[in-house]
């Protein structure tokens, strides 16, 4: 099987990461899914690569299975998901997080991502043949947290346990989970990074970032292998970015 044969679909396909991936992926010979909240954006993705696209807000697991519906009745073969979706919060100290944005960040980051995984899951399970992977998008902050970030690492410390249960539950049904940590990609949702960003020690320091095409070619390989390998847990990171040693 090429390339040319293999679909893979991705969440929060409209901007950043996940157009990139999309891109990166319809280059590659795949054909491509996306999904998003913003159509118009989505629209122009889908121009640029042939893409089959939808709307879907991914905190609505109605949304999500209806998604699912029509990107099965498009494409009956499923091959690789990118469980991209996902949203920042403003920095805030741990006592004064408000319950809506905690509970926005949970709802997004990770029931977002559960409800994806578990469609993809199904599908998956009930192909032929059976089979397929799913590629969470845990982030550094699945490992170590930012200042002021509460909800935002706790929802990716989360995504790693997902990814864990996944990747254990799914090998009965040829189906591999991976998780890619990104650190610091340099997409319109890391431009403010090159002013600075809020430090351990309470300064403000310019942190760089890396071409996020890089983070493509990570994804491209994760998806390239026989579903007899897996890469379990993979870091891309911008070499000097403040991780190792964070705090």
């Amino acid at each position: 099987m090429t390339h040319r044969d293999k679909v893979a679909v991705i969440t929060g396909g409209s901007s950043g990461i996940g157009r990139a991936a999309a891109i990166g992926f319809a280059k590659a010979g795949y054909r491509v899914a996306i999904c998003g909240r913003r159509a118009e954006a989505l629209e122009a993705v889908a121009a640029e690569t042939g893409a089959y696209w939808a709307t879907c807000d991914v905190t609505d697991p109605a949304q999500v299975a209806h998604f699912f519906t029509g990107l099965r009745a498009h494409h009956p073969h499923i091959d690789v998901v990118f469980n991209n979706a996902g949203r920042f919060a403003p920095a805030l100290p741990f006592g004064d997080i408000d319950v809506p944005t905690w509970r926005e960040m949970i709802d997004t980051n990770l029931n977002g991502a559960f409800y994806i995984a578990r469609e993809a899951f199904r599908a998956m399970r009930d192909q032929s043949p059976q089979g397929g992977r799913i590629i969470n998008n845990g982030s550094i902050s699945a490992h170590a947290p930012r200042p002021g970030a509460a909800s935002y690492t706790t929802s990716k410390h989360a995504i790693t346990g997902l990814t864990k249960a996944i990747s254990l539950d799914g090998r009965a049904f040829n189906i591999a989970c991976g998780q890619i940590d990104i650190g610091n990609a340099a997409t319109d949702m890391t431009s403010h990074m090159n002013s600075g960003s809020l430090q351990a020690n309470g300064t403000i320091m310019p942190e760089p970032t890396f071409d996020v095409a890089h983070v493509v070619d990570a994804l491209l390989y994760m998806s390239g292998l026989p579903l007899s390998a897996n890469v379990q847990f993979m870091t891309v990171m911008a070499t000097t970015m403040p991780y190792i040693g964070r705090g």
